[in-house]
């Protein structure tokens, strides 16, 4: 079995059934405590969900918020913030163990990322709260009467913090899911909206780095290579495939480029975020995707005594750059973490792959024997 199918099959094995395990949506999620709530959400970062109903005759809210801690030691909250989108001015509720190893709950006011104060006192009066742990799930609930009736859009923001710290919660991590942990919440018709402000400008921009090296190194580029590998083996499509290849991959290239760009532009404005294994390869990438387009210039002619080292470069750094950029187009997914839907989309183009390859390479060996089979059973000439 050739390189180009090996590859795509082993990187789909590895990339589907973890993907496939980890699937999970509030509608099937149920309580030890047999509590029921009108309204869920996925939240979109995090692996976070959150339950809810609201009572609008007394503007009561019981909330169940559900997310994975960094550690088993670690925290959950989730808050309210009356006044902006974000953490500065929520009003948070904080789940995590206690030093006996019991689940707790505690409020606090956020005037500031530098001032974080334990305060029973609250924009919204708590009524009661309670959280457990298990199967590697925090769960906070609560029951809260809010200030202001007939308010029924909040601001909310949740958040998951490694560990606590003389009873205090250490500073959680600065990813891009901690960072875009915020949104609005349509208590009566259940709408839920990520982001808001900057946030949205920057998750655009990163959707379009996505895009652009999805297209280029995770779809032209090994198109490219099935068409040098598979076409030129019939005749007939002779140089046509030659000028496909190239086409192909000179498109990837370009694309290849423009979403470089974008991610070093996004790498400038993320003062203080990075991402060095996901950097390292998009730079490496570069560097051989530009070697391949200046060694068209060198390419010696099909009689040369050079052309044989030359198709062993080519190729070998072509595959190369296949690898990498399938293993770096899969870590970018789990940077971005997009929709399920995306991510399955692209899963389901490399299977289409992987099998056209496969199916191609059965075919090309086929045609190859046959061919030498031929040339044996032709009579001696003299």
């Amino acid at each position: 079995m050739s390189l180009p199918a090996i590859t795509f099959l082993v990187i789909i094995s590895l990339i589907i059934i973890p993907s496939s395990l980890s699937q999970q949506t509030c509608s099937s999620q149920k309580f030890t405590n047999n509590k029921i709530y009108t309204r869920c959400s996925d939240l979109p970062t995090l692996k976070s969900f959150l339950h809810w109903t609201y009572d609008v005759s007394n503007s009561t809210l019981s909330v169940a918020f559900i997310a994975p801690p960094n550690k088993p030691d670690g925290w959950i909250s989730w808050a309210i913030n009356p006044n902006g989108v974000g953490m500065v001015g929520s009003q948070s509720l904080v789940a995590f163990k206690n030093p006996s190893g019991k689940m707790v709950v505690k409020t606090y006011d956020i005037t500031s990322y530098s001032d974080i104060k334990e305060s029973n006192k609250l924009w919204f009066d708590v009524k009661e709260v309670e959280a457990e742990f298990s199967g590697g799930f925090m769960r906070l609930f609560a029951t809260v009467v809010l200030p202001e009736k007939g308010k029924t859009r909040l601001n909310h923001v949740w958040q998951v913090g490694p560990a606590i710290s003389n009873g205090f919660p250490a500073k959680h991590d600065f990813q891009p899911g901690n960072l875009n942990s915020k949104g609005t919440l349509d208590l009566v018709s259940g709408e839920s909206k990520s982001g808001g402000g900057s946030g949205d400008s920057k998750v655009k921009k990163k959707n379009i780095h996505g895009i652009l090296n999805a297209i280029s190194w995770g779809f032209l580029f090994p198109v490219g290579i099935i068409i040098a590998r598979y076409m030129r083996t019939f005749k007939s499509a002779d140089p046509a495939w030659f000028y496909l290849h190239v086409s192909c991959q000179c498109s990837a290239y370009v694309i290849g480029v423009a979403g470089w760009a974008t991610g070093l532009k996004l790498g400038n404005e993320s003062k203080g975020i990075t991402y060095d294994v996901h950097r390292n390869i998009g730079i490496a990438l570069f560097c051989l995707a530009t070697l391949q387009v200046f060694a068209l210039l060198l390419r010696p002619k099909k009689d040369h005594k050079y052309r044989f080292y030359w198709n062993i470069y080519h190729h070998g750094v072509g595959y190369i750059i296949l690898i990498l950029s399938l293993i770096n187009i899969f870590k970018g997914l789990n940077i971005l973490n997009p929709a399920t839907k995306w991510r399955s989309a692209y899963v389901g183009i490399l299977v289409v792959l992987g099998a056209s390859a496969l199916l191609l390479e059965v075919i090309t060996w086929i045609v190859v024997l046959k061919r030498k089979s031929n040339k044996s059973t032709k009579p001696y000439d003299g």
